[in-house]
């Protein structure tokens, strides 16, 4: 039984995409904290409703139909908390992302200092940005006045100063910022978070505080020059992305009062899950989260001493996409996929995905088209991810990715994917990991939810995880090694729990699989051939435990980095043969 009443109320949580609204129910079954059930709806923040509880609602609705209790009234309005008759919950959690992404300006001090945390700082919510304003740049006064005027932006970063340091400077190019937000209608001003030295904070409110739409202080992210600490500064900016929203989109101000304040943006709420996760694991290796969105494309990861959040919306499945064209080409788009499709078709879909975004792929070739763009989003992502990594991640080549265990994938990408072999190939595709590592799969996308759960009941998060939630699609081994294609370059031996054994001989730029079924454990032997290294040093053999999964243990021996082949006919069979390996 539960520890006490408090940990036994029911919990709501609706997650607000761009494309789909959830709602999810937590409650206690057999005194333990369980996903119970879920709804969805299409998101209603664009035309013709521009109401997100509208989408709420409706998700509830349908999540009312599922389980056969009531939780909203005749006015539609959220029973809180649960009564006597079982109607309503006891707690309401939301995240949000839909919206259009916001516009952001920096400011700082020094560009490789206070200017890159702000950089960071920003990216930990749904928003590009426009411009930056650093002490060493050669714009007039006037014409940052201009600029600040025609972009517009949303929401102003301040950084700069350590504490008790630099002040003159700060204020000089903090004059620009309040002469344009004078200068702008009041309901156009941007809000402005400051995070810079803490001496000046009453120096800030009088300056800004009557000419911009909210202004948020948090500590100082450089407090020194060689500590940088953002956790404070992301909070306080994930408060002020929902006091925008609360502006711009209609029915925002509604979910914040149904849960009491208890609405984060959805990346940063898998940011804060990450953080809890990295601790619980506490491995030498890092742990991995990603989310291909429609909002935007995440990337949270964890590590011994830091963890980081990226959030892309440039990388998003959204009204976004043809701007990704900005960051690659059709041609590298088309290299994942395995039918032949011109780039006509491939800029067609682009354009039309992004103006219905919640369009599910009806025919093969548009499946191979939407994992496509699903593979180079994500890839571009880690790329981007990878600058913000410690140096002192554990890696095998520090021009890979670090090593991760686990690594934890959601999305609609992943979880509509036909087979889980899909899911796992896009996965290796895009990140192409190294070494041994634990794929699963979010396929409930519960992970932001969880972690907006967290602020209102600390158990759950943590027995929800445990309950079978999530699907493990299995060890991945990848070895990192360069060798001709077909050469032999490791072998492998996987003992079972009931005494028997499966080899498997792994060859160069092939996939190759032992079954292994989910909540089923080997003592998996690796020996590698030659200069291979699969995380014991090049050539060195181990012996480890492997977790089972939907595919077992699946060997990627592929190389790193992956190195698709030039002739296109040869690279769409082999990603065929790849499919078909995996079951795809």
């Amino acid at each position: 039984m539960p520890v006490s009443l408090i940990e036994g109320d029911s919990l709501l949580a609706v997650d607000i995409g761009a494309a789909t609204t959830r709602a999810v129910l937590f409650d206690v079954v057999e005194g333990q904290y369980r996903f119970v059930a879920s709804g969805h709806s299409p998101s209603t923040a664009e035309a013709p409703f521009k109401d997100v509880s509208e989408g709420v609602r409706n998700a509830i609705a349908y999540l009312q139909t599922v389980t056969g209790r009531t939780f909203l009234d005749s006015e539609r309005s959220l029973i809180t908390p649960s009564q006597p008759n079982g109607s309503g919950v006891d707690a309401f959690v939301a995240t949000l992302s839909a919206g259009t992404t916001l516009k952001a300006v920096i400011v700082g001090l020094l560009a490789d200092v206070s200017l890159e945390s702000a950089r960071r700082l920003v990216e930990t919510v749904y928003a590009r940005i426009v411009d930056s304003i650093g002490l060493n740049g050669h714009r007039r006064a006037d014409e940052l006045i201009d600029s600040l005027l025609r972009l517009r932006p949303d929401v102003v970063v301040v950084t700069g100063g350590t504490d008790g340091g630099a002040s003159r400077s700060i204020q000089k190019m903090l004059e620009p910022i309040g002469l344009a937000s004078y200068l702008m209608p009041k309901e156009k001003r941007p809000a402005v978070l400051y995070a810079g030295n803490q001496k000046m904070e009453e120096e800030v409110r009088s300056l800004l505080g009557s000419l911009t739409s909210s202004l948020h202080f948090s500590p100082n992210v450089r407090p020194s020059l060689e500590t940088e600490d953002i956790d404070p500064a992301a909070r306080e900016l994930a408060r002020l992305f929902i006091d925008v929203r609360k502006r711009q989109i209609k029915g925002v101000d509604v979910i914040d009062a149904w849960s009491n304040g208890h609405i984060l943006p959805t990346g940063y709420a898998t940011g804060r899950m990450m953080r809890y996760l990295s601790k619980v694991y506490g491995s030498s290796k890092g742990i991995l989260c990603v989310d291909i969105g429609a909002s935007a494309t995440i990337v949270a990861a964890g590590f011994k001493d830091k963890s980081t959040l990226g959030v892309y919306p440039q990388f998003g499945l959204g009204e976004n996409l043809p701007g990704l064209l900005n960051h690659t080409t059709l041609e590298d788009i088309l290299r994942w996929s395995p039918l032949d499709i011109s780039i006509g078709v491939l800029r067609d879909y682009l354009y039309q995905k992004a103006l219905y975004p919640s369009t599910l792929p009806a025919t093969r070739e548009d499946q191979a088209i939407s994992q496509a763009i699903a593979r180079e989003c994500l890839h571009l992502a880690i790329k981007a991810a990878r600058r913000d990594f410690p140096a002192s991640a554990a890696s095998l080549n520090s021009r890979l990715l670090p090593l991760f265990e686990p690594i934890l994938a959601g999305g609609g990408s992943l979880s509509d994917a036909p087979t889980p072999g899909q899911s796992l190939l896009l996965l290796l595709d895009a990140l192409q990991p190294v070494g041994v590592s634990t794929i699963i799969l979010d396929q409930n996308n519960l992970l932001p939810i969880l972690g907006a759960a967290a602020g209102r009941n600390s158990i759950l998060p943590v027995q929800v995880l445990d309950s079978g939630a999530f699907m493990s699609l299995g060890t991945v081994v990848s070895p990192v090694v360069r060798a001709a294609y077909g050469t032999q370059i490791l072998r492998a031996r996987l003992a079972y729990e009931d005494g028997t054994e499966a080899r498997s001989d792994l060859k160069f730029g092939s996939l190759e699989i032992l079954p292994l079924p989910g909540g089923q454990s080997g003592s998996l032997t690796l020996q590698p051939v030659g200069h291979a290294d699969v995380g014991f040093g090049p050539g060195r053999s181990g012996t480890i435990t492997a977790t089972g999964g939907a595919l077992g243990v699946v060997f990627d021996g592929r190389g790193r980095p992956l190195d698709l082949p030039s002739d296109p006919v040869r690279r769409r069979e082999l990603i065929k043969k790849w499919n078909w390996t995996l079951g795809g």
